[in-house]
């Protein structure tokens, strides 16, 4: 019985023909069921026989979604107690003092000790924490480019960008539908600067989730005729500094920040 550790080990042993003969709309649709126990690997009619034999007819159901992000989390605090802080914080654009790399989230500081001991004045949600562990962890401290690109565009966005555009540009939308004066105003609460060089838009403001994986809103408000419309975009070295997965959960974690927001406002 194999365990994978996400659903990208999965997706990257299929054919990715979005077939259909498994009765799921799209491969990546199918690894997300056998990761989550609903379907085993076999159920694939054009995988190959040598990698059901290699990994298994029978995947392990995964356990508490909540529980698989602990125990992430765990891991990358294990880590994060073998890398040379000082060094990292130089590489990351980030400080060092009384044995903590400090880094600049969204404008506010978030720490982390040679033992994975976190401290932050943002809400450190899991959203949030997991990619910036990663960053500290494996970021090569490439500088941004100004070279701005849609998700889709990144190296390894392709795999992800339909559903990051559900699970991140869409509700992030719908936010900015909702009461765009309170978007744009929630931006510049997460410290958003405007930039040079970028689309032309009602709302263009970038902000830094991350030292140098900064991200680009741009929000164009509904005209007569026209319907609104909300990008994101990234600079073209982010995954330089991020890999993919994290990159998606960071937006993902940005977008629940914003709705929380906005709910507190009275906005549904």
């Amino acid at each position: 019985m194999n365990h994978f550790n996400n659903l990208m080990e999965i997706f990257k042993l299929l054919e990715k023909s979005n077939c259909r003969q498994c009765n799921e709309p799209t491969c990546l649709a199918f690894a997300a069921a056998v990761f989550k126990g609903q379907k085993q690997l076999d159920e694939c009619p054009r995988l190959e026989s040598d990698i059901i034999k290699r990994f298994g007819s029978k995947t392990e159901k995964r356990a508490n979604p909540e529980q698989d992000i602990d125990e992430t989390l765990e891991q990358l605090k294990r880590k994060i107690s073998t890398i040379d802080l000082p060094s990292s914080a130089k590489r990351l654009g980030g400080s060092f003092s009384d044995n903590k790399l400090t880094l600049k989230i969204l404008g506010k500081d978030f720490s982390v000790d040679s033992k994975g001991n976190l401290s932050s004045d943002i809400h450190m949600h899991q959203w949030i924490v997991l990619p910036v562990l990663n960053y500290i962890i494996d970021g090569a401290g490439i500088p941004a480019s100004g070279k701005w690109v849609p998700f889709r565009e990144l190296k390894n966005g392709k795999t992800w960008y339909r559903l990051f555009g559900q699970r991140c540009e869409k509700p992030l939308k719908k936010v900015a539908d909702t009461y765009t004066d309170l978007f744009e105003d929630m931006i510049h609460l997460f410290n958003g600067r405007k930039v040079e060089n970028h689309y032309e838009s009602d709302i263009s403001l970038v902000l830094h989730p991350l030292p140098k994986v900064p991200i680009l809103i741009c929000y164009w408000k509904p005209e007569e005729g026209l319907e609104s419309d909300l990008n994101l975009f990234f600079d073209s070295t982010a995954e330089e500094n991020l890999r993919i997965e994290s990159i998606f959960a960071l937006g993902t974690g940005l977008v629940r920040m914003f709705e929380k927001i906005a709910l507190r406002h009275g906005i549904k």
